[in-house]
Order: structure tokens, then C-alpha cells, then sequence
């Protein structure tokens, strides 16, 4: 529901949503507020059970401000509007890119081409190496829900081909290594390219195909070599070494350039 706030609060469309978990005998009540800033448009306030002081970060280039739970509104606002410049500078530093007819990105496997055409909804094709989009012809490029179609296909299309190639190549990595794995599950992560568990199950993002051949290597040996070795120690490193000819650390400052690409479909 929307409330009016009066008095001087000066975010005046206050949106509020309350979940509540039943976990025994234990309720947890997480409250989400959203209010609109002139300068950093959407705000998104909330409580978090496990919240222990009053953080704000961005992300994709929106502001999320968290508090303990029963925490004061006003304290979250005020430390948000004591930071706004700095907030400001990261807001157009994260924020997503456009997706339009102008749009160049070239994948492992494709190439994205975002096209008008005549009919009245949206509609995509994987063939070969290209993906087509086509949009409607009154298509608005700067419209939010536009781009959330736009980046759901085009996730839609690099899940296809990851689910192709990746699990055959880690398999492949793993045989020439000696290294094993229980299972691997390819994930839309917003911020890592993979991870792997104290029970060996890797997961893989679908951004890995994103980069060439040998950085999505990289990375997957990355995690492969986490079977062994669950920290990033010295041991670590001389495994990671050990696979890939002595190149880790460059491999691993070649990798930190592609970070922006994963914005494309987060």
C-alpha cells in the first residue's frame, strides 16, 4: 500500500511490504520500504533478521539501504542523505548499460544483434552464431520493464549455451588433472563467475561465456583445484600453478578486466 507521509519527510511515496516467517516457535518480520529520491531515483529500505548495524550500498545502480530489525527509518534516510554525493558517483559508476539496436557484445558462442520488427511483442532466435531480438516497432529503449526483457533473453540464451558446453569441459579439465567433483549446477550469479562447496559441488555461472575460452578454463580450474584446497592459501596457488603452467596470477588479473560484462544480464 502507499502511504502519505506528512510533517517534512521529503520522500513522500513510501511503499511498504512486510514477510513474516514462522521458524518453531520464532517470528521474523523483515519490512521493505521503497521510496523515490530526485537524484537517486528508487531507494530500497528494509529490515534484515540477521542485520546487526545500518549499511547502504548499490548495485546494477540502485541504493539499498538495510537495518537491524525494530531499527528507525529516519537513521537509515539520514545516513543515506549525509552520503548522497558519494552515493550519486556510484550510482552512474554501476549502473546497468543499455540494451538497444546500438548494442555490440559478442559472446563465447554468438553475437547479439536487437532489432525492430512488425509485429506487436517481443521474440528471439538462436541460430548459428547469432542471436536476433526483435522488439516491437514502438519499443522504448529506456523503459525499465523493456530492458528486463531484453536482459532475460539474453540470459535465457547464454544459459542454453553454457548448459551446452560447460559441463562437458569441466569434465574434461577434471580428467586431464586428477581432480574430482560431486556435482555441478550452472547459476545466473550476479557476483562470481563460481564457487564450490566443502562437498565438492561446483556451481558455475552462465556469465562464463561471456569470456574466451581460456579465462572460462581458468575459472574453472579455479574451483576445480578448490576441491583440494578450500582457502586461497599458498598451497592453493601452487595447485593453481600447477594447471596452468605457472600462470595463475595473470590469468587471474586478465580476468578482473571482463567484471563488467557480467552487468550485461544481472
Amino acid at each position: 500500500m502507499f502511504i502519505l507521509l506528512s510533517g517534512k519527510n521529503r520522500y513522500k511515496d513510501i511503499q511498504f511490504h512486510r514477510i513474516i516467517s514462522l521458524q518453531s516457535v520464532t517470528f521474523a518480520v523483515i519490512m521493505e520500504m521503497k521510496v523515490n529520491d530526485n537524484e537517486l531515483g528508487i531507494i530500497r529500505l528494509l529490515t534484515h533478521p540477521r542485520a546487526t548495524r545500518y549499511t547502504v550500498k548499490v548495485v546494477n545502480g540502485k541504493v539499498t539501504g538495510t537495518m537491524p530489525p525494530y531499527g528507525d527509518w529516519q537513521t537509515l534516510l539520514r545516513l543515506i542523505n549525509e552520503n548522497k554525493t558519494r552515493l550519486q558517483q556510484l550510482v552512474v559508476q554501476r549502473a546497468l548499460p543499455l540494451l538497444d539496436e546500438q548494442t555490440q557484445l559478442r559472446t563465447r558462442t554468438f553475437s547479439l544483434h536487437i532489432i525492430r520488427h512488425s509485429q506487436p511483442r517481443f521474440m528471439m532466435s538462436l541460430k548459428e552464431d547469432q542471436l536476433n531480438i526483435a522488439c516491437p516497432p514502438d519499443t522504448d529503449f529506456t523503459d525499465s520493464e523493456t530492458q528486463h526483457t531484453l536482459r532475460r533473453m539474453l540470459q535465457a540464451a547464454l544459459r542454453h549455451e553454457a548448459r551446452r558446453l560447460l559441463p562437458s569441459r569441466l569434465k574434461e579439465l577434471a580428467t586431464l588433472h586428477g581432480f574430482t567433483y560431486k556435482n555441478l549446477k550452472i547459476q545466473s550469479s550476479k557476483g562470481r563467475w563460481g564457487s564450490c562447496s566443502s562437498g565438492g559441488n561446483i556451481n558455475l555461472s552462465l556469465n562464463l561465456m561471456l569470456l574466451p575460452a581460456h579465462l572460462a578454463d581458468y575459472v574453472m580450474l579455479h574451483e576445480l583445484c578448490h576441491t583440494v584446497e578450500m582457502n586461497h592459501g599458498e598451497h592453493f596457488w601452487q595447485l593453481m600453478d600447477n594447471v596452468t603452467n605457472g600462470q595463475a596470477k595473470s590469468l587471474r588479473k586478465e580476468l578482473t578486466g571482463f567484471s563488467k560484462f557480467i552487468t550485461f544480464v544481472t
